[in-house]
């Protein structure tokens, strides 16, 4: 019975009624759980809804049941890749080449997960790879495909510098520009050479107020906050009364330990720009290094109003809601944070964030295994011990409430339970 409801979800996902054929899947379910490719089948039409974490739990059904099947395995890095898992999608993916090596489609996916990493060579040899086997199989359009992505990565020549070109003149900058040239010396990764600048910039003009400020942010780079505060406070002195100064004098006074001083910069800072995400953001960091969680997610959530793609915000929020256990919502900020810190291609703070990510869901994967036995243990007892009797209510419940997880049966049985009895 079981195979006419299968072949029914088939027919029916061919179709693209991907809905009606996950309602047939479940009636198949029902009548046999132990069938690794009935899971596989249901967690494609749950991916094709856009249903992804329902499709990564189908596929990883049906690798517990069968640890040697390379189409599951195929599923699930391609669901992990859309949810930025690239460091699950890429294991998968090359678990499933090692089960089925002429998989011309696994080949692919390695590919774009490679160039997705920044791994351009490698994503060049599966290219290539993916593309011979595709024409191995006549399969001429995605052959084509994959050549065109290996000649967009292939490197360009270099066109040859004319010797006679002249260099443009150094354009008159404005006073505004300039800061923000030396900002972006400042904010760059080779503190030293934007030190060595600023030091020169300093003894040739002592009063340069902007230069201090942007030799303080230096300073912060290189943790010498005692150094940054002082030139900060020159800055001041100096009378350049910037939303930066403030915001950037609460972040070193902050890692002093200068709490209650580092949020009043910040609120300066707010006064005197207040549409600056980064001043919510910093001010959020500080509310909750001191416990004020609720004042933390507030300002995190003032951040996102004003800029919805800094990944630093939803992984800042993400924390805070750890530390008041809304372990849901962390996971959705961690995940918004790595899917941004993978298009950007920031890999130590996606691997960082991902990291972050795994923690909690260990952990709240654990706890639900613990609640879900102290559910099975209670149960027992309401049954006298008989837990053939508890299998009876629990597949019932399963009857009339399909597609549900295994401790909702359980809490459902229970709950039915005290209520029939006036508990």
């Amino acid at each position: 019975m079981y195979e006419d409801f299968y072949s029914q979800g088939l027919e029916k996902a061919k179709q693209k009624d991907f809905t009606g054929a996950i309602e047939v899947f479940n009636q198949a379910l029902q009548q046999n759980p132990y069938w690794d490719e009935l899971y596989c089948q249901r967690g494609l039409a749950y991916f094709d809804t856009g249903a992804i974490h329902q499709a990564v739990s189908d596929y990883t059904k049906a690798i517990e049941l069968n640890s040697q099947y390379p189409e599951a395995y195929y599923g699930r890095a391609l669901a992990r890749l859309t949810l930025k898992n690239l460091p699950g999608s890429l294991s998968d993916v090359e678990k499933a080449i090692s089960l089925k090596p002429n998989s011309a489609a696994a080949y692919n996916l390695r590919a774009v997960i490679n160039r997705k990493q920044g791994r351009i060579h490698d994503a060049i040899t599966n290219f290539k790879q993916a593309a011979q086997l595709y024409l191995k199989q006549k399969e001429k359009e995605n052959c084509r495909h994959c050549l065109e992505r290996l000649q967009q990565l292939q490197p360009k020549p270099q066109r040859p510098i004319n010797q006679l070109e002249k260099r443009p003149k150094t354009p008159i900058i404005s006073e505004k520009y300039y800061f923000h040239q030396l900002l972006d010396k400042a904010e760059s990764a080779d503190t030293r050479q934007a030190m060595e600048d600023l030091n020169w910039i300093l003894k040739a003009d002592p009063q340069d107020a902007k230069a201090y400020c942007c030799r303080g942010v230096v300073y912060c780079k290189l943790g010498k906050y005692q150094e940054a505060i002082t030139d900060f406070n020159q800055s001041l002195r100096l009378d350049f009364q910037d939303a930066i100064v403030y915001r950037n004098r609460g972040k070193a006074r902050s890692m002093f330990g200068d709490r209650q001083g580092a949020i009043a910069d910040f609120n300066q800072a707010l006064q005197i720009e207040p549409e600056d995400p980064m001043t919510y953001i910093a001010r959020g960091n500080a509310y909750r290094v001191m416990g004020d969680y609720l004042k933390a997610i507030d300002d995190y959530n003032q951040a996102l109003q004003r800029n919805t793609d800094n990944p630093h915000t939803y992984y800042n929020r993400g924390m805070t809601y750890t530390c008041i256990e809304e372990m849901q919502l962390a996971c959705d900020d961690y995940q918004k944070a790595a899917s941004i810190f993978c298009e950007q291609e920031d890999w130590d703070n996606y691997q960082l964030v991902i990291d972050s990510l795994e923690n909690i869901t260990t952990s709240t994967a654990q706890k639900t295994k613990a609640t879900a036995e102290l559910l099975r243990q209670r149960l027992l007892r309401m049954v006298g011990g008989y837990w053939e009797i508890a299998e009876r209510l629990i597949e019932q419940a399963k009857y009339d409430y399909p597609g549900m997880p295994e401790p909702w049966y359980i809490e459902k049985v229970v709950h039915d339970l005290e209520r029939n009895r006036g508990l």
